[in-house]
């Protein structure tokens, strides 16, 4: 090979690294800001494994320098993404009630309502959040028998995207709703589980960040979640949160007390949107389970859900005893 195409080999390798390096420092340090490093950064798990391709160009043609640097790029992905892969099982998971909590969203409430009543069912689950809720949703759900497996309900339906709901097999007290900024409700509620301390939930559905117009409601919508409170009620958030892991405004939230249950669980990378047969890009992790840090995880799952373009989340919780 010639002087000259060697010099132009190395000019294109460090240009394949330079975008690799620079979605890294962007989520290393925080720095997306609207429109569309917002919508973008959503897929670096992906851009972490992609990133390994300069990498191994740039050892198999030797370029020592340029191998350096991509292999700094890889090793800051691999921070920032690998620990959801992996179980954090340090001190184990203390006895303690069992709670089993889902979340779904039902694209308007089209998502299909047997199949939810089974998972519930199937599950053994004391609350179930619902996102997306609407009148016709309330009454499939109904009709699926829903209200006979968790017979009580905090409810606001509503005709577009914004209604919410918690269902719970045990009584709901201090029922009510967060209105966002962003237009969307939140249902909530307070819960006793047996033996256990006081529960707080509440069904999370900030708005979605799709463009400019939008990414300034988001970014208030998720100011809005309530923290934990250390000294009260154990707080469980769920729901569809338009927002991943690698969203600085999203671990904002996650700070206020919390960890992400599929996170603990090494569940972290389990994808939940979009999975609607009309859509063909790449799937993200938007639909979390926050539990305050009190909680143990014992295990997250996602269960694909008919007619809907989210995936249900499904944990297993385990409660501080009440007075512990």
């Amino acid at each position: 090979m010639t002087r000259q195409r060697r010099r132009w080999l190395t000019v294109l390798l460090w240009m394949l690294i330079a975008p690799f390096a620079a979605w890294a420092a962007g989520r290393v340090f925080g720095l997306e800001s609207g429109y569309p490093t917002v919508q973008l950064i959503a897929f670096t798990p992906y851009a972490a494994v992609i990133s390994l391709v300069p990498l191994a160009l740039a050892v198999l043609t030797k370029r020592i320098w340029a191998a350096v640097a991509a292999a700094g790029v890889a090793v800051a992905f691999a921070v920032c993404v690998l620990p959801r892969w992996i179980a954090d099982t340090g001190g184990g998971v203390p006895a303690g009630p069992t709670l089993r909590v889902m979340t779904v969203n039902m694209l308007y409430g089209q998502a299909d309502p047997d199949q939810i009543v089974r998972l519930v069912r199937d599950g053994d689950v004391d609350l179930l959040a619902v996102q997306e809720y609407t009148e016709a949703g309330r009454a499939a759900l109904r009709a699926a028998g829903l209200e006979e497996a968790l017979p009580d309900a905090v409810a606001y339906p509503r005709a577009d995207a914004g209604g919410s709901a918690v269902y719970s097999r045990f009584p709901l007290a201090a029922k009510g709703y967060r209105h966002l900024a962003g237009g969307f409700m939140q249902a909530h509620a307070s819960v006793q589980v047996p033996g256990a301390a006081e529960v707080y939930v509440e069904s999370a559905h900030p708005c979605a960040p799709m463009g400019r117009a939008s990414d300034a409601c988001w970014l208030a919508d998720l100011a809005e979640q309530p923290a934990a409170t250390p000294g009260g009620p154990v707080n469980v958030l769920m729901g569809d949160f338009n927002s991943t892991l690698d969203h600085k405004a999203f671990r904002r939230v996650v700070a206020k007390g919390y960890d992400d249950a599929a996170d603990i669980a090494g569940a972290g990378l389990s994808t939940s949107w979009p999975y609607d047969d009309r859509w063909y890009f790449p799937s993200v992790t938007l639909d979390h389970v926050l539990a305050d840090k009190r909680v143990a995880v014992r295990k997250v799952v996602v269960h694909r859900v008919a007619g809907s373009d989210h995936r249900a989340v499904y944990a297993e919780l385990v409660l501080p005893k009440a007075g512990g």
